[in-house]
């Protein structure tokens, strides 16, 4: 969409047309009667006279492609305004060591829990278009990677390039981040809280997506299920793998890549009590229904009606305009100039 941001600059073309008459019929009125004009000699055309002729024209095109860029002409892809019923959703996404395990990969393509809870959370984000919605990643620490937003393209970009910290190893061989694959869900559920407290917003919950057991953090899960029990906040949490040995990628000693099994456990009854204690429900991905659950419980949540100003990006085209203007501008003041000693 093509449009002016100033547009009542434009009222300077009204001006710009009065004052080129008044210089043309000044122009054309210097001039005396003379009948038998086939005794003059034949004028040729010189640069002189071809530069008086043209700088004009040059000197009135510029002084309107100047007052078009003054206009600042846009092209914007769109600005809308809206009325909508919305919901606060803060996703709480495991990024720990534990996600990494394979136990849901095809003979098509290996796919780790990660990659399970981020399809689940695109096809969520994706049937909720008009709620707010950010995004707390957590593994040993728990960090806010998106704030409560409407731009769910962003939100997905952000997604995609979370990744499980990979093992660090110092001199001698022992790992130096340990922590960072650890689960602190007791932290990560306080921080979705802190994110979701001053929210307007009625209906605000937690979707947590986690392979579920909890082994690190400075709070407990327990106490910050209270906390958003408090707050008003229901948590919807999800499962994602299944109890005993599961697949990993490793490399051998001669660096190739290696299916090796580790235990893993995932604390289902954790879930399902920090999903009772605020009145939300527990749902596990490996039962293709389970999202479908979640999504109609959400929907019978209280809304709130809030107005939604989106700004998409625009694009500014004054210079296209700006820079002809003064370089047509610069040359008919210099033609004139030099042909006829004025400046206009």
């Amino acid at each position: 969409m093509f449009h002016f941001a100033d547009p009542y600059y434009l009222l300077l073309l009204i001006l710009l047309g009065a004052a080129a008459w008044a210089v043309l019929a000044r122009r054309r009125s210097k001039a005396m009667l003379f009948a038998p004009t086939h005794r003059l000699k034949v004028a040729h055309l010189t640069w002189r006279t071809a530069a008086i002729a043209v700088a004009p024209a040059l000197f009135l095109a510029g002084a309107a492609l100047a007052i078009i860029a003054l206009a600042r002409p846009q092209t914007v892809f769109a600005k809308t305004s809206r009325q909508t019923d919305a919901i606060a959703i803060q996703m709480v996404v495991d990024v720990s060591g534990s996600m990494e395990a394979l136990d849901f990969s095809t003979r098509a393509a290996l796919r780790t829990r990660l990659d399970v809870v981020k399809e689940t959370f695109v096809q969520f984000i994706d049937k909720r278009p008009d709620d707010l919605i950010g995004l707390v990643a957590f593994g040993g620490y728990a960090t806010c990677r998106v704030p409560l937003t409407i731009d769910h393209g962003a939100l997905q970009h952000v997604l995609k390039g979370i990744q499980i910290p990979k093992p660090a190893l110092d001199a001698n061989g022992q790992l130096t981040n340990q922590e960072e694959l650890l689960t602190a869900i007791g932290d990560a559920l306080a921080t979705a809280c802190a994110r979701l407290e001053k929210s307007e917003i009625k209906s605000k919950i937690i979707v947590l997506l986690s392979d579920g057991e909890s082994n690190t953090g400075i709070i407990k899960p327990d106490d910050a299920a209270k906390a958003a029990k408090a707050l008003g906040i229901k948590v919807y949490t999800i499962g994602v793998g299944s109890n005993g040995r599961a697949p990993f990628m490793a490399r051998d000693m001669f660096g190739r890549n290696v299916i090796q099994h580790a235990e893993v456990r995932i604390d289902e009854e954790l879930l399902r009590r920090i999903a009772a204690t605020t009145g939300g429900a527990y749902f596990n991905v490996r039962d293709p229904q389970g999202l479908a659950r979640a999504l109609a419980d959400i929907d019978k949540l209280e809304k709130t009606s809030v107005r939604q100003e989106i700004y998409n990006q625009y694009t500014e085209l004054f210079p296209r305009f700006l820079w002809p203007g003064l370089l047509a501008l610069l040359l008919a003041t210099t033609l004139n100039m030099t042909a006829r000693r004025e400046i206009i």
